[in-house]
C-alpha cells in the first residue's frame, strides 16, 4: 500500500508577488501547491481538497488570517490541518497566543527566509505523511483484530491447521504493530527536527539583528557630521534652525535604537562587557538624566530628583548603570503627556541600594505587568506615541540589573494612573569601598591643534563630512574612498593622523593599517578606526592591526577631539591649501 504520493499545500496571500514567491521556493519539495488570494477563497479550496499544510497570510483584506483560521479549524475535516501564519511585523505575545489557539503552529516574517520556510513546511509535510501512513496501518490492524475475533468465536469447531493459521495472522498483526511503533517514533524524531529548525532561525534572528545594527551605523555617520557642521557653521533661518533640530532630535532616537538592538545581540549571546568599579548612583543618575534631557525639556515635563545625605554607592559599570536609568527616564517620558511629572529618587535600604523612576503617564494594565520585561514587548502603540521604539528597552533594563545581581520591578494602579519602576542592586558598604577611579571625570573638551590627517572611508558622504569638521580647527585633511588609496595618500602626505573604516573594497582597514605601520614614516602615526562595529572582537582585531584609538560610527565630534587630544602625537605644519 503507497500512501506517500504528492500531498496539497495551500499558499494565502492577496498579494500575487508574494504568492509566486512561495511556489518558488516550495517548488522543490515537489508537492502540489495550490493558491489563494484570500480567506473566502482559501475556505472554497479547503471544501474541495485536502491539504497536508496551510500558509496563511495575517493581513489580508476582508478576512484577515486569524478569522480565516479560526474558520477552517471550526468544521472538523479540517480542525487538525496545520497553520503557518506569515506576518511582516513583530507580533505581541498575545497576538502569538491567540495564534496558537486557533491552530497555528509557527510563524514566519517578511521578509521570508527562504531556507527556514522550507524547512518548516517539509517537516510539516513529513508529518502529514507519516500521519497518513499510520492511520493507513491502523485500518490493516483494525481488520487483522475482526478477523482474530471472527477466529475466535469459531475455535472449538476449527480443526488445528486453522488454529496455526490464526496464529500466524496474529504473528502478522504484531509485525504491523511493531511497525505502527516505529513509525511514531519516527514522528518524534521529526518533532526533535522541527525544534532543531526553530533553535537555528532563532539564532539566525540574532546575527541579523546585530548586523542591521551595524548597517544602519554607516549613514548615521555621515548625517551626525553633517549636522554638527550646520550647528558650527551657525544658521539665521529660524526654520533652518528648526530643521537641523529636528534632525539631530531623530538621529539622536534612531541611534538609541541602534544602540539597544547591537545590546540585545550581545546580551543574547554572552558577549556583553561589564567593567566592575566602584560607583556612585547619584553620578548614574546625572549621566542618565544628561541622556534624556533632551526628551524630557521637549515634552515639557516636571522632573524631581531626590538624593540622599550619604553616599549610596555599588559596584558596577557607570556605562552599563546609566543606560539602565535612561532607558528608564526614557520610557517615562515617551509615555507620560506632555507636562507631566518624573521623579527620580536614590536611597540605600538596608543592604541594598534603591534607584525609583516614578511617572504620571499612561500606566500599565494589571495583566501586562509580568510581561513588561519581555522582549519586543509594548503595553500600548497608539498614532500618538508613533515612537514607542521597539520594545527592547526595558528588556534591557532588566538583563543589565540581572548581570549586577539586582532585580528591577515595575508597579502601577492600572492606566491613566502612571508607573513606577525600582532597581535593587547590593550596596557597597563604606568600610569595603575603594576610591572611585578618576577616570570618571570629564575628558578634555577638545583639539585645537592643527594636523596633517587622512581620512579613509568607501562611504563617500561619510569621509567627506568628517573631513570638513576637522577642517575647521585648521587641520590639512586629504580622503580616501578604500584602503588601498589610503595607503597611497598616506605615503604622500606624511600625515600626523590616520582615520580608517575598517571595512573598504580593494584593501580593508586591518591591512591598511598593518601596511602604513611597516613603513618608517608610519610608526608615529596615529591610526584611528572609525567603524559601525563595535563588539570586543573587532576591537581586539583592531588592537593587534596596530590602531590607537577605535571608534563606533555614528560619533560626536567633541569625542573625537578627544580622542586626538589623548594622542599627544607631534603636530606637522599644515602645508599650504
Amino acid at each position: 500500500m503507497n500512501v506517500r504520493g504528492k500531498v496539497n499545500i495551500l499558499l494565502v496571500d492577496d498579494q500575487p508577488s508574494r504568492l509566486l514567491s512561495y511556489e518558488a521556493i516550495l517548488g522543490g519539495l515537489g508537492q502540489n501547491l495550490v493558491t489563494a488570494s484570500s480567506g473566502l477563497e482559501a475556505l472554497d479550496r479547503l471544501m474541495r481538497d485536502e491539504f497536508a499544510v496551510i500558509l496563511l497570510d495575517v493581513s489580508m483584506p476582508g478576512m484577515d488570517g486569524f478569522e480565516t483560521a479560526a474558520m477552517i479549524h471550526q468544521h472538523p475535516r479540517f480542525e487538525r490541518t496545520p497553520i503557518i501564519f506569515v506576518t511582516a511585523f513583530h507580533v505581541t505575545d498575545l497576538d502569538r497566543l491567540k495564534g496558537y489557539e486557533l491552530g497555528a503552529v509557527d510563524y514566519v516574517y517578511v521578509p521570508v527566509v527562504p531556507a527556514i520556510l522550507r524547512s518548516k513546511v517539509a517537516v510539516l509535510v513529513e508529518l502529514y505523511l507519516k500521519r497518513r501512513e499510520l492511520q493507513a496501518l491502523n485500518a490493516v490492524l483494525e481488520q487483522a483484530n475482526g478477523e482474530l475475533a471472527a477466529a475466535n468465536s469459531t475455535l472449538q469447531a476449527e480443526k488445528a491447521h486453522e488454529l496455526e493459521r490464526l496464529n500466524a495472522t496474529l504473528e502478522e498483526a504484531n509485525a504491523e504493530l511493531e511497525l505502527a511503533n516505529g513509525t511514531l517514533q519516527a514522528e518524534v524524531v521529526a518533532r526533535e527536527r522541527l525544534d532543531l529548525a526553530l533553535r537555528e532561525a532563532d539564532r539566525k534572528k540574532d546575527e541579523f539583528l546585530a548586523m542591521l545594527a551595524h548597517e544602519l551605523r554607516n549613514p548615521l555617520a555621515p548625517i551626525q557630521n553633517a549636522v554638527q557642521l550646520m550647528d558650527l557653521s551657525g544658521l539665521d533661518d529660524p526654520q533652518l534652525v528648526w530643521c537641523r533640530e529636528v534632525i539631530e532630535r531623530q538621529l539622536r532616537h534612531l541611534t538609541r535604537l541602534v544602540e539597544d538592538l547591537l545590546d540585545v545581540s550581545r546580551i543574547t549571546e554572552g558577549k556583553i562587557n561589564v567593567e566592575r568599579e566602584p560607583v556612585g548612583l547619584p553620578a548614574v543618575v546625572s549621566r542618565a538624566i544628561e541622556t534624556c534631557r533632551p526628551l524630557i525639556d521637549a515634552r515639557r515635563h516636571e522632573l524631581i530628583v531626590e538624593m540622599p545625605g550619604e553616599p549610596v554607592r555599588v559596584m558596577g559599570d557607570l556605562t552599563r548603570l546609566s543606560q539602565v536609568v535612561g532607558n528608564l527616564l526614557n520610557n517615562a517620558a515617551k509615555y507620560t503627556e506632555n507636562g507631566g511629572r518624573i521623579r527620580v529618587t536614590v536611597a540605600s535600604e538596608g543592604d541594598e541600594a534603591v534607584i525609583r523612576v516614578l511617572d504620571t503617564g499612561v500606566g500599565i494594565p494589571a495583566d501586562m505587568l509580568p510581561k513588561v520585561f519581555e522582549l519586543f514587548t509594548q503595553v500600548e502603540r497608539t498614532l500618538d506615541r508613533a515612537q514607542g521604539g521597539l520594545g527592547i528597552g526595558l528588556a534591557l533594563v532588566r538583563r543589565l540589573v540581572d548581570i549586577h545581581g539586582g532585580t528591577v520591578v515595575a508597579h502601577s494602579d492600572g492606566r491613566g494612573k502612571g508607573s513606577e519602576f525600582v532597581v535593587r542592586l547590593p550596596l557597597l558598604q563604606a568600610a569595603n569601598s575603594p576610591p572611585e577611579p578618576a577616570g570618571h571625570h570629564a575628558s578634555p573638551a577638545g583639539d585645537a591643534t592643527p594636523h596633517r590627517i587622512v581620512v579613509a572611508d568607501d562611504n563617500e558622504d561619510a569621509a567627506a563630512s568628517l573631513a570638513m569638521l576637522l577642517r575647521r580647527s585648521g587641520s590639512y585633511v586629504e580622503t580616501a574612498a578604500d584602503g588601498a588609496e589610503a595607503v597611497e595618500t598616506a605615503e604622500r602626505v606624511r600625515p600626523d593622523i590616520v582615520f580608517l573604516d575598517v571595512g573598504m573594497p580593494r584593501l580593508d582597514g586591518y591591512e591598511a593599517a598593518r601596511r602604513i605601520r611597516a613603513e618608517p614614516w608610519g610608526r608615529d602615526v596615529a591610526l584611528i578606526a572609525l567603524t559601525g562595529w563595535g563588539q570586543e572582537g573587532v576591537r581586539s582585531r583592531t588592537r593587534a592591526a596596530g590602531f590607537d584609538a577605535h571608534l563606533v560610527k555614528p560619533v560626536d565630534f567633541a569625542r573625537v577631539t578627544e580622542v586626538l587630544a589623548g594622542l599627544r602625537r607631534p603636530a606637522a605644519p599644515s602645508p599650504a591649501n
